[in-house]
């Protein structure tokens, strides 16, 4: 990675500093609580921990928003898929030089293939653990993503940035606890933990859950990059000249903070916001400070850095659905207005989502690469 730079010219090095960690976890965490105080509403239920999990009745399926959401979603995708299918890619990738399937790739797919049939099935014998499947499953599914990317290019992310990869496991947990946070508001989705626990468990368990998301997705996005097929259509593309400076981040923060807050108020309503308004605090908090974002390539034409991280969450969603479909402990969806046409249990239009949170994955995965290298590299 190169340096970058602030529009001023200077170059953004060192370590983020902690106050401002702390700047953008007040950001993300208050302004809620904000629209909850001008509604007029109580703030117990909303900070208690573990945020134990209620499920509530939304408004009910409506055509016209099912149609106008897929509508923005095609009219926002088909650019990109028509330029995938109406471009070539280059037919190799330079420098790109395979290996063997590592061993411990060969350990995660039969970890996959074993917790996948116990979380599927259930087992008398294995019964007291049939709930603990989702971690293993995971962290299988990582290290198979980790050596599909050895195997085709030589390295992977596990090997050649050890202490990243491992870095994102523990702000993973973090950063998926926020989403759990936003839930609070909006009660979009809801657990079914196959029996009683305490709370101490419950978090313990939560927590190492949580810690797989971010190495999945950024996994993904690494072993989707070593495909030229997909990579080149966005390499040289449609520049776009956005806007970046303090300014525009501020402006950012500005819109990022109404909307959190807005969505205590309206969950109903604004309930998508829980997958946009904090990618516009990371990308506007980034521009800020003059660090890089994930819509720099944009505006030299190169979108690899839009599309990798998006359709890297995408494919981890399916997994996520689809591996949480026949669990014992397992969530559920409860979306206003689009709830119907489920794939697994989640509701068409749901999945949509996963394009933003690919890149404020790709957003959390920058800043943690900052701290743990200490120069930005």
């Amino acid at each position: 990675m190169t340096d970058n730079h602030s529009p001023s010219g200077q170059v953004r090095t060192g370590r983020l500093p902690p106050l401002h960690f702390g700047l953008i976890a007040a950001l993300l965490c208050l302004t809620p609580l904000a629209g909850i105080l001008y509604r007029g509403g109580p703030l117990g239920q909303y900070m208690e921990f573990p945020p134990t999990t209620r499920y509530v009745v939304h408004a009910p399926f409506s055509w016209p928003v099912f149609l106008l959401l897929i509508g923005f979603v095609a009219g926002v995708c088909f650019p990109f898929l028509r330029r995938f299918l109406t471009c070539d890619g280059e037919a190799g990738q330079a420098g790109a030089r395979g290996g063997p399937f590592p061993w411990w790739g060969w350990l995660g797919a039969g970890m996959v293939g074993l917790f996948w049939v116990l979380a599927w099935n259930r087992f008398v014998f294995f019964e007291p653990l049939q709930r603990y499947t989702f971690f293993p499953l995971w962290l299988g599914c990582i290290l198979v993503l980790n050596g599909l990317s050895r195997r085709r290019k030589g390295t992977c992310l596990l090997c050649s940035r050890p202490r990243f990869f491992l870095a994102l496991f523990p702000a993973s947990a973090v950063f998926w606890w926020y989403f759990e946070y936003l839930n609070r508001f909006v009660q979009n989705w809801y657990y079914l933990a196959g029996g009683n626990i305490s709370a101490v468990e419950y978090v313990v368990h939560a927590s190492a859950c949580f810690s797989t998301v971010l190495p999945a997705v950024v996994s993904a996005e690494e072993f989707l990059g070593t495909f030229p097929r997909l990579t080149e259509p966005f390499r040289h593309w449609r520049p776009v000249p956005l806007p970046q400076g303090k300014c525009t981040g501020l402006l950012l923060l500005g819109v990022a903070v109404f909307s959190l807050a807005l969505l205590a108020v309206l969950p109903d309503v604004l309930f998508p916001l829980v997958w946009i308004a904090p990618l516009l605090i990371l990308v506007g908090f980034q521009l800020v400070t003059g660090r890089p974002t994930v819509l720099d390539g944009v505006r030299k034409g190169n979108w690899r850095r839009v599309v990798l991280p998006a359709l890297a969450a995408l494919l981890c969603g399916f997994l996520w659905e689809m591996w949480n479909w026949k669990s014992l402990a397992q969530w559920q969806y409860s979306i206003p207005y689009v709830q119907r046409f489920q794939i697994f249990a989640m509701p068409l239009p749901g999945y949509a989502g996963y394009l933003p949170f690919g890149l404020e994955c790709a957003a959390a995965a920058s800043l943690i690469k900052e701290y743990i290298s200490g120069n930005g590299q």
